[in-house]
């Protein structure tokens, strides 16, 4: 049919504009702020590219909901204002006959959703997580840029290294300011290498002297060494026990029922039901005064969508707090915003009617 086709031609076009546009502006943002991370020493400046992949694509279920939700609005907010919409009212084309043509081009968009935030989505915080981890874990040694004054995971120990471009496992010129308890110690030593014993990393420090301070007492020792080990603060990864909830997989949470991993389900299962209830929310929504250039519409159902999905954050944290079952939550919220997307095409519907039927009663003049 011309009306279906027509109209699917135009929300698919709609709909890789204003995807190309989010994910440019959502890509920029994430990488502007994975390049402060990483200058702040909290990421690896090698994994900047990686992790962005990673950041992009678990935002990717979010910017194709909203940008279907977009493309809907701005599409039928088109039809409004070039009386398009008054034409097909006008051949009794309600709006409710509108839906079956929005599913019909949103369905795949919705299916790539649910895919995403049920599998891709632990996948990818998993991923990040290990970067993250690894990075955070590295030995004290990788910690260190040569010719800068840098501190130790633990934040217990400063280092001073001037690396050997041709061995990364060596330093020469090893400073190292440590405290412990009470006790403030000084290390150098002409050159220092990595030692692997068991499942720690040692840093072998050759020729030097140690400076300890005793901070309470004022006792003051010094000595000489020709070598001395150090632990270089080597810590074994995170195990899976220790992954938060959202980098667990669905069928974990699903196996667990703690509050915890039944709320990470309600946001999961909460970004499919909110796609296909912006898409009838939109419907309604779209509608427009073809007399006042105005797209007052457009930010209105922009300011809906921010509140539908700071809802389901809201319903994730009242179900991870115990406060409400993950069923009820679901119900509570996605129900009503169905009823209310229902209710407002039946307004929509109604008034359209009234307004058609009162157009054909009123006499046309002599």
């Amino acid at each position: 049919m011309l009306f279906d086709s027509t109209l699917r031609r135009d929300l698919a076009r709609s709909f890789g504009a204003t995807l190309v546009v989010i994910l440019t502006i959502v890509l920029t943002m994430m990488l502007i702020r994975t390049l402060g991370q990483a200058a702040l020493g909290r990421v690896s400046p090698q994994d900047v590219v990686l992790l962005l992949g990673y950041i992009a694509l678990g935002q990717l279920p979010t910017m194709l909901a909203l940008s279907m939700f977009i493309a809907v609005v701005a599409t039928l907010g088109r039809m409004y204002r070039e009386s398009e919409m008054a034409i097909w009212f006008a051949s009794g084309v309600g709006l409710a006959r509108f839906v079956r043509p929005v599913l019909r081009t949103s369905w795949p968009v919705l299916v790539v959703v649910l895919l995403l935030a049920l599998f891709v989505w632990p996948w990818v915080n998993q991923r990040s997580v290990e970067l993250r981890d690894r990075f955070e874990r590295r030995s004290d040694l990788s910690r260190v840029a040569p010719g800068q004054f840098q501190s130790s995971s633990d934040g217990r120990r400063v280092f001073f290294i001037e690396r050997d471009p041709a061995n990364e496992r060596t330093g020469r010129n090893v400073f190292i300011l440590s405290q412990t308890g009470d006790v403030e110690a000084v290390t150098t030593a002409k050159t220092g290498r990595l030692a692997v014993e068991g499942d720690d990393r040692f840093l072998l420090l050759d020729q030097g002297q140690r400076n300890e301070h005793n901070l309470k007492s004022g006792d003051k020792t010094l000595s000489r060494f020709e070598g001395y080990k150090v632990l270089a603060g080597e810590r074994v990864l995170s195990g899976k026990a220790d992954l938060p909830p959202k980098a667990r997989t669905t069928a974990e949470l699903m196996a667990t029922p703690t509050p915890a991993f039944q709320g990470e389900l309600v946001w999961r299962m909460g970004l499919v039901l909110a796609g296909a209830n912006m898409l009838l929310l939109g419907i309604g929504l779209a509608e427009t005064n073809p007399r006042r250039a105005s797209n007052w519409n457009l930010l209105f159902a922009l300011l809906t969508f921010v509140v539908y999905y700071n809802l389901i954050n809201l319903s994730q944290a009242w179900v991870t707090g115990g406060r409400l079952g993950m069923g009820l939550a679901l119900l509570l919220l996605h129900g009503a915003a169905f009823a209310l997307s229902v209710a407002l095409l039946w307004w929509r519907d109604g008034r359209n009617s009234r307004r058609k039927r009162s157009a054909t009663a009123t006499p046309s003049p002599a």
